[in-house]
């Protein structure tokens, strides 16, 4: 994988990271309401999660694109297509979601924040989806085992880091503040990236 491919996946993996969503919410809900140490658990067990996810998708991509290729192609077409739709999606919702605000009541303990922060990734589709879509336009037939776990590692890591450091800061309320009012920023460079990896598919 070259250099240029490999950021170009680190970029999509970091925002649609920090992109507002369920995750953010379950990550802050457990900084704000228990503690630092709560939230940076919640994020890392959230990366395991996708890291499962990214595993599965990858080695199922990676079978199909070698047995299969026109029904390959067309999950990679579906995927730019997808990935257009949620870039638009957040376009038009940016600074709506109200996804950052807090409520209800925290867990009492490390293990149920890291049950939180799995459960949020497990049992998301969504998050299905987007590896599905994001990784149909990085899987080749002549791939080797390492660069499919470059693609792995690079999700999971990436999801890992962010939150970790979303859990940093978000101990903090004025960085808390700034982010809320920086939402609607977030989802609009998200949304841009999303829409500009679909372009790059159909014009291939």
């Amino acid at each position: 994988m070259s250099l240029m491919l490999w950021l170009s996946l680190f970029l999509v993996c970091l925002m649609g990271a920090m992109s507002p969503g369920p995750s953010l919410a379950v990550v802050l809900r457990e900084t704000v309401l228990n503690s630092r140490a709560h939230g940076i658990v919640a994020g890392l067990s959230h990366a395991v999660g996708v890291g499962l996810w990214a595993f599965l998708t990858v080695h199922g991509l990676a079978l199909l694109v070698a047995q299969q290729q026109l029904l390959f192609n067309l999950i990679s077409w579906a995927g730019a297509g997808w990935l257009a739709w949620m870039g638009i999606q957040a376009w038009r919702h940016a600074g709506r979601s109200g996804v950052l605000d807090v409520g209800g009541q925290g867990t009492r303990s490390l293990f149920s924040a890291a049950r939180a922060g799995a459960l949020i990734s497990l049992l998301n589709p969504k998050l299905a989806l987007f590896f599905i879509a994001l990784f149909s336009q990085f899987v080749t037939a002549e791939q080797s085992l390492a660069v499919q776990w470059t693609l792995i590692l690079t999700a999971a890591l990436v999801d890992g880091a962010w939150y970790t450091l979303a859990a940093l800061l978000l101990s903090h309320p004025p960085l808390l503040r700034a982010l809320r009012r920086r939402s609607a920023l977030v989802e609009k460079l998200t949304g841009t990236l999303l829409l500009g990896l679909a372009v790059r598919v159909v014009t291939l």
